[in-house]
């Protein structure tokens, strides 16, 4: 299984909210799951720091076209990951490909790039867990779900604990695997 953890990349991040994202890394990585981000700085990279601690497999789906261009023009982190793909798509395209690379995802603090990550993967019906109480996006996910109003097959599940969140996000996909819904793509609904 791959998680995506999704976040704040810059902008002021606390201490504490940076130590949730690091522990939200060791926690998919005490369980065997590979995670992936957009190979960028902030919480997302503090939750690579936590998945290395415990010896998970981390992949960086990256913006640029080549390593020179990922560090020199994105400025972003390479050394942790076990694995770079360069897309070459810019920022927007990356979003589509961390999603659509896992099963589930993460949402932690977040700015526009984490919103629309978030959107794709509402559209595309993922299982989405939300860290709460780390601040934009994630703590305003239940409001974007009203003014939303579509049903797409997505699952979301909140918590402000990060042990407990991916509880509830094994919990849940473990019954999307019983229904066979696990892994499958856009939802089209008609009518």
């Amino acid at each position: 299984m791959k998680i995506a953890v999704v976040g704040s990349a810059g902008g002021e991040l606390s201490e504490e909210i940076r130590a949730k994202a690091r522990e939200m890394g060791r926690c998919i990585a005490r369980r065997d799951i590979i995670v992936v981000t957009g190979s960028a700085p902030g919480l997302p990279h503090e939750a690579v720091l936590g998945a290395k601690e415990e010896g998970a497999f981390v992949i960086g789906i990256s913006p640029a076209h080549s390593l020179d261009e990922h560090r020199l023009v994105y400025n972003a982190p390479w050394e942790e990951y076990d694995a770079l793909i360069f897309i070459g798509s810019g920022l927007m395209g990356r979003e589509i490909e961390i999603i659509r690379t896992c099963e589930a995802c993460v949402v932690i603090g977040g700015r526009s790039g984490t919103l629309g990550e978030f959107a794709i993967a509402y559209d595309e019906a993922r299982l989405i867990g939300v860290l709460t109480g780390t601040g934009g996006v994630a703590d305003h996910i239940p409001e974007l779900l009203e003014v939303i109003n579509k049903e797409t097959g997505a699952e979301i599940v909140m918590h402000d604990d990060p042990e407990q969140l991916l509880a509830l996000m094994m919990e849940s996909h473990e019954e999307r695997v019983r229904k066979g819904i696990a892994y499958r793509g856009p939802v089209i609904h008609e009518g």
